[in-house]
């Protein structure tokens, strides 16, 4: 008994309420008058203390936006600001508005900036478009790419001597003299099938994998990734909404078990000819090639591999000049290997990240494979902010003592006790954007309840040298408003584990009074909900949902990638969807005896991709707990997921059979009893609508009510359109309305 819901729900839009100290959807989503105030895209000098941006150019007469952007620049010490380029200088010949700049690279001696322009989403980010140079001494400006099609340039970047620039357009690289705009070649075998400079589907979203060349120091080399994707099976989106008859989008996508691209890597010289290929050990389409870079020296290519179940990396040093390597350095775990090491220098050796001690550490690795701890401890380094070589320190971002904040701190690169610079006052989220000598930073600070206040601070003192958004406009809005209380807190789910946990309520709860409780979670190791920090609309609309009279609570159980040592994060291998669904639900018990004006008749949850998967695992196995659930873009079958993360986690669905069974949603949709909303994209690329369908296909012989909500063409963030997420989350208020009312 399927209920596709187009307009089948009651649906009653909220007015927006009389009470200006509630929150309403208009004032959330469509108004937006809770919105922050956000910096836009800076980069550091590395000549002096100031900083160059993007910014609007104002309003007009009217009070409307102007077009385009003017290029400045900040002074550190005076706060002047200078208009390098205003947006009528950055307009190209003819033209009648300004370029549309997302963002831009300074040349190494800053006397030009490569702007990225006119830019177009390739699946998750806007990847491809128009490159301009600007000379910031005569304001010329220079389009390359030559007779290249509008919105084709990839990942354009300057040479190390600033006199050229490589780009990757229509799957081959590319370089361009700025002396004379010659464009040369590099590769020419580009194809549907066969990328060079760029990524496939998988290593892109898995792997973080999307500018695929490096220059070489000297200029004169660039390494690069190559991808045969032509025995990889295709998947396919079908647009019925844009045209009389169906659009198709079909590109390689490696579902859990199946065969993967074909990756190596190249070495080509700038100026065009033969390839050097990096003879790397192992079957091409049975490993992953997540990192590689030049040595400082430019002698020597250092690269890293995993095997495909990702519980072993080896790093190794390549030789351009005949493509021979050596291994250097390997890594093991009896799960999986994380992804997070980036190659970063100090010196000659390596920083290297591993969780060889029970805790994610940062270490020094020599290229003779020695390995030398920087950070020891109890503790977590939750990720690496920067390497100060010259300094000898190590920026690094950590919370020892609370899971769901995070601070700034550094440690010798010798060794030694931890420093703590994010003040001591100011517990939250700490995010930083420093300069390359760790003396200067863009500070960003939040809560879950105060919006980011962002400051230009001196380093390590942490003195407030400039306040560059302050967020007085918000903060006068929100006090205005009768703010739920935030609550957080450890919750006992049994067996000596306890859980970081936050629970929303309005901030006059009537105790007496029994109330729903709506969970919401995410549940596997690629997302953490409980966090200490400012959380935008959708936390807004929790909020919102707790002044209505709804308890909304959320908890982090093992799996989760909080910091707290790696077998809490690693003990869900093999065990996706079995055990961080068994937690999930021992967790809202001890919610619900925690808090005794909680209606337990009345449990829901939520949550989005992973958190779809959750929820939908949630209501299926334990439909005595949970009486509504809500899944957003879920995955109900583990094995229409892609290669590189269910198999990360997972395993290979042959060895894993059961656990890939035991795992996904599906299996269990025969126990539904309670309400089920279903959300989903149907040109989501990353989490394919198809798993929906099968669900569908499966409640529907069972028998089972639910209702599903497909939006047209929209992505896996359902997003984009006119009014598409004021719709959503006015769907999933309705549905709660109808389905979990609050009494």
């Amino acid at each position: 008994m399927l209920c596709l819901l187009l307009a089948v729900l009651h649906w009653s839009t909220p007015a927006r309420a009389a009470d200006p100290t509630q929150l309403t959807l208009d004032s959330i989503f469509t108004a937006e008058e809770f919105k922050e105030a956000k910096m836009e895209t800076l980069h550091w000098s590395k000549k002096g203390a100031y900083y160059f941006a993007l910014e609007s150019p104002g309003k007009d007469k009217d009070g409307k936006d102007l077009p385009g952007k003017d290029f400045v620049r900040h002074e550190v010490a005076t706060g002047l600001q200078t208009i390098i380029a205003s947006a009528q200088t950055l307009t190209s010949p003819g033209a009648k508005k300004p370029l549309s700049v997302d963002s831009f690279e300074l040349s190494p001696d800053e006397s030009q900036v490569l702007l990225f322009a006119n830019t177009k989403k390739v699946w998750r980010k806007n990847t491809r478009g128009d490159y301009w140079v600007l000379n910031v001494a005569t304001g010329s400006l220079r389009k390359l790419g030559g007779d290249a099609a509008p919105a084709t340039l990839m990942f354009a970047k300057f040479s190390p001597d600033g006199s050229r620039v490589a780009y990757v357009q229509k799957n081959n690289l590319h370089v361009q003299s700025l002396a004379d705009i010659k464009i040369t070649a590099l590769t020419a075998d580009g194809s549907a099938t066969l990328i060079n400079g760029s990524s496939d589907w998988v290593n892109e979203e898995e792997l973080d994998l999307r500018d695929g060349f490096r220059w070489s120091p000297d200029s004169a080399r660039l390494l690069f990734w190559q991808f045969d994707t032509k025995d990889v099976k295709r998947f396919t989106l079908v647009n019925h909404a844009d045209a009389r008859y169906p659009r198709l989008t079909s590109f390689p996508y490696p579902k859990a078990g199946e065969k993967n691209s074909a990756t190596r890597l190249g070495v080509v010289s700038a100026a065009g000819g033969g390839i050097t290929w990096l003879a790397v050990p192992g079957d091409p389409r049975e490993h992953y090639l997540p990192h590689a870079d030049w040595t400082p020296d430019g002698k020597a290519v250092l690269l890293q591999q995993f095997n495909r179940l990702q519980n072993t990396l080896r790093v190794m040093r390549g030789d351009p000049a005949t493509g021979a390597t050596q291994l250097v350095l390997t890594e093991t775990d009896k799960a999986w290997v994380d992804n997070k090491n980036t190659i970063r220098w100090i010196g000659d050796d390596i920083l290297w990240l591993s969780e060889r001690s029970g805790w994610r550490h940062a270490y020094r690795a020599t290229l003779a494979g020695e390995v030398i701890p920087i950070t020891q401890g109890e503790f977590d380094v939750i990720d690496v902010k920067q390497v100060d070589a010259k300094g000898s320190w190590l920026y690094y971002y950590a919370s020892p003592s609370n899971a769901t904040q995070r601070y700034l701190y550094r440690t010798s690169l010798k060794g030694g006790e931890p420093q703590r610079l994010s003040p001591a006052d100011q517990p939250g989220t700490h995010n930083y954007d420093m300069t390359e000598d760790s003396k200067l930073a863009v500070h960003t600070y939040s809560t879950a309840i105060s919006p980011p206040v962002i400051q230009l601070v001196s380093l390590p003192d942490h003195r407030t040298i400039h306040v560059l958004r302050s967020q007085k406009n918000l903060r006068d809005k929100l006090a205005a408003l009768k703010l739920p209380k935030v609550e957080f807190m450890r919750v006992d789910i049994g067996g000596g584990i306890s859980c970081d946990a936050l629970c929303i309520t309005a901030h006059d709860i009537d105790k007496s009074r029994a109330h729903p409780l709506l969970m919401h979670v995410y549940g596997e190791p690629a997302g953490q909900t409980v966090r200490d920090a400012w959380s935008g609309q959708r936390g807004l609309w929790h909020w919102m949902l707790a002044q209505q009279g709804y308890v909304i609570a959320s908890v982090d159980t093992r799996g989760t990638p909080s910091p707290r040592g790696r077998d809490w994060r690693k003990s869900i291998h093999l065990q996706l969807g079995i055990m961080n669904s068994r937690e999930e639900a021992a967790a809202t018990k001890a919610v619900l005896e925690r808090f005794t004006f909680l209606d337990r008749q009345r449990v829901g949850i939520w949550g989005w991709s992973g958190g779809g998967s959750s929820s939908l695992d949630a209501i299926f196995r334990y439909p005595d707990l949970y009486q509504t659930a809500m899944a957003v873009a879920p995955v109900p079958d583990r094995q229409l997921y892609d290669t590189i993360y269910e198999e990360r986690y997972m395993g290979l669905p042959k060895a894993n059979a059961e656990g890939y069974r035991l795992g996904s949603p599906i299996t269990h949709a025969a126990a539904l009893k309670g309400n089920l909303l279903i959300v989903h994209g149907t040109g989501d690329d990353n989490v394919h609508y198809q798993g929906t369908e099968k669900l569908i296909n499966e409640l529907i012989a069972k028998n089972k009510r639910f209702t599903v909500m497909p939006y047209p063409n929209r992505d896996h963030a359902i997003n984009t359109g006119k009014g598409t997420q004021r719709h959503l989350y006015e769907l999933m208020t309705n549905y709660l309305h109808q389905h979990l009312p609050v009494n």
